[in-house]
């Protein structure tokens, strides 16, 4: 799941370099992606009222649904 936010972000984002994604176990037993992009390509990920954003968490729960656990994103 890391490697899919990942990809997806780098194509998005002008420096792709900066795109760094952690994943960590959160509290509920899922799974907690982060993700840290260059200060002028936050708007970029986040897009036009959160659109972007909002198409990744939906794909990641996908993804996350086909393995039997949870996933969230958070954009750092």
């Amino acid at each position: 799941m890391k490697e899919l936010i990942e990809y997806i972000a780098k194509q998005i984002v002008n420096d792709p370099d900066k795109v760094v994604v952690t994943e960590e176990p959160d509290e509920r037993g899922g799974i907690s992606l982060k993700l840290q992009v260059a200060d002028d390509d936050k708007g970029r990920v986040i897009g036009k009222q959160g659109r972007i954003a909002q198409a990744m968490r939906s794909i990641l729960r996908v993804k996350a649904a086909k393995e039997g656990t949870r996933a969230n994103l958070e954009i750092l």
